[in-house]
């Protein structure tokens, strides 16, 4: 990204309008009458390369015109891996066009690095567009070449990008890259699936296995996949093999360096460790200090030293030490918020999810579609309600095992698709982003609610087609207020239209209809005039069963707004027996 910006000798001018995105930034210019260069607040706008190298040249000032020419030469090298050509004219960059501070205001970026970033990046986009069936967005193209560069410099790296930036698919163009050696991901048990999909979808030539334990498919080229509780209970099995990269996906599940997981996850050997989470710090900044530790260990080795020279002065408000913190975490951890790739982002950026059934999911799955199957399915109308019976059980026990069984004590554990949430929401929580979350069943958003008050002491509110219109009138104003409720949770028939609720720029869809247009005009609650962010809009799937059919559905008819939830199960009913339940079956050999 590059910043638009002017300057009138004594101070910063207005920006250019009507391109890119607004945005303040610091920069290091002249101040005072000696011209010294300190680090000031500067009005932006903010574009991309591309847009960049659509603006006139006639407006261009000198720094941004040298950019232009540079970025020309970048792509017209791009197969040469970012090396200008034989005899090209080299291009000087003036300070105005790499004055970026450091975060103690000490050094400002050096034209040779802020030139090489340019080239590398350039070259990337026409690499990564031969090995990933992905388009990359210019932030994550720069974050697969960032991730690169630091594990070359520090054998490892944090990605701590903003929930809904493509961590994924950047980690997979960066392991592309190392496919020489096998490669290990751990991630909580409910994305293992998705891990698996989305690296057989956007590297269809790696070769990727789950492992839940026994004998290891370590071989060059493979990429592991794992949770991080079988890491915990087996991880000795993966200490007998050094992999070329080990990702630790949710990182913060590592937070505590005195638990088991942790002390297996650094007992792994591995050339490149890389960590990845959304928030590096949730309460406190030992749990920064473990990550450091974990994939950076040659640089921060020492935790009574980190909390001497950052902690504790921190602690007592010492700008100064944060600063110093900024400053020394700066080359080895990214952390991009959306605000500020805004330029190359969407309006909406959708991002499905498959979650694991949980052993308790899969066996209490099984049973209800025995007892269907036994039952029988019969025909005519009595067909399609019996099938519209089936399938409401099926996926509420995708929803909560305890949904059909009755057994609603603890709920934590039992449900990959309700744990993968809970661990969205804690990130919004942290990070103060409202969330809005959708659900087709009154008993799944009332488990919702209770589970949020249990798990987190938030009292969301539930909006639902039993309340009255003052209840629900209430219910919007109240979330739409500054100190609204951080969580709510909404039946997606009651409130798919008409609500404006903008205050959320993150939206859950809990469970899978069958009409994809009523999915995405309950999105629309907050992608809506008055949004001044981007909105992130995530769907849970569980994997291997009967939702993984209806997204299917959504891909093929998603361009359809008829599709009515009778026409769904119609369609299921009108097969066989032997194909109605192939599909309602959970699908094992995936």
């Amino acid at each position: 990204m590059f910043a638009l910006w002017t300057w009138g000798g004594l101070g910063a001018g207005r920006p250019p309008t009507g391109v890119g995105d607004a945005e303040t930034l610091t920069l290091a210019l002249p101040v005072g009458e000696r011209h010294a260069l300190e680090p000031v607040e500067v009005p932006s706008s903010v574009v991309s390369s591309s847009q960049l190298r659509a603006l006139p040249v006639a407006e261009l000032a000198p720094s941004a015109l040298a950019w232009r020419l540079l970025l020309d030469e970048a792509r017209a090298s791009g197969e040469d891996r970012g090396h200008p050509e034989a005899g090209a004219p080299e291009v000087e960059l003036p300070i105005a066009a790499h004055a970026v501070p450091n975060a103690v205001g000490t050094s400002v970026v050096s034209a040779a690095r802020a030139l090489r970033v340019a080239r590398e990046t350039e070259a990337a986009v026409s690499e990564l567009a031969g090995m990933l069936e992905a388009t990359l967005r210019p932030y994550q193209v720069r974050g697969v070449g960032w991730l690169r560069e630091t594990v070359a410099a520090y054998g490892g790296a944090v990605l701590a990008d903003e929930m809904g930036l493509g961590k994924t698919v950047q980690t997979i163009g960066f392991l592309r890259g190392r496919a020489d050696g096998p490669q290990l991901v751990v991630c909580p048990t409910s994305l293992v699936g998705n891990w698996v999909h989305e690296i057989a979808r956007f590297a269809p030539g790696s070769r990727v296995v789950s492992w839940r334990g026994g004998a290891v498919p370590a071989a060059a080229g493979t990429v592991v996949v794992t949770g991080y509780p079988t890491l915990r209970l087996h991880g000795s099995a993966l200490t007998g093999t050094q992999w070329a990269t080990v990702v630790f996906d949710e990182a913060q599940a590592l937070k505590n360096p005195r638990t088991q997981v942790s002390r297996a996850a650094r007992a792994v050997p591995a050339d490149a460790r890389v960590a990845l989470t959304g928030t590096p710090v949730e309460n406190h900044l030992d749990e920064l200090f473990a990550l450091l530790n974990l994939t950076v260990p040659r640089l921060f080795a020492h935790r009574t030293q980190f909390r001497r020279r950052f902690v504790r002065p921190i602690e007592d408000g010492s700008a100064d030490a944060a600063a110093r913190l900024r400053d020394a975490v700066e080359p080895v951890l990214l952390g991009r918020k959306k605000i500020q790739v805004a330029a190359s982002l969407p309006a909406k950026i959708h991002s499905d999810l498959l979650c694991d059934l949980t052993p308790e999911q899969e066996k209490v799955y099984d049973a209800v579609l025995a007892d269907a199957v036994d039952e029988g399915f019969g025909s005519g109308l009595q067909r399609q309600g019996r099938v519209l019976a089936a399938l409401t059980h099926l996926k509420q026990v995708c929803n909560h095992p305890g949904l059909v069984t009755g057994e609603l004590g603890e709920l934590t554990g039992r449900s990959g698709k309700l744990d993968l949430c809970t661990d969205i929401v804690a990130i919004n929580l942290d990070t103060g982003d409202p969330t809005l979350i959708f659900t087709q069943y009154r008993e799944t958003g009332e488990l919702l609610v209770r589970h949020l008050a249990e798990q987190f002491g938030v009292e969301a509110p539930f909006f639902h087609g039993g309340l009255d219109v003052d209840q629900r009138a209430d219910i919007v104003r109240t979330f739409q207020t500054p100190q609204g409720p951080p969580v709510l949770v909404l039946s997606l028939r009651a409130a798919g239209t008409g609500l404006t609720l903008t205050r959320a720029a993150d939206v859950i869809h809990f469970d899978r209809w069958w009409n994809p247009a009523v999915e995405a005009q309950a999105s629309d609650r907050a992608h809506r005039i008055g949004q001044t962010r981007t909105v992130t809009v995530t769907t849970l799937t569980s994997a291997t069963t009967v939702e993984e059919h209806i997204a299917a559905m959504h891909t093929r008819k998603s361009a359809l707004t008829d599709l009515s939830d009778a026409a769904g199960i119609a369609e299921l009913a009108r097969l066989d027996d032997d194909a109605l339940v192939d599909i309602l079956r959970r699908k094992r050999e995936n």
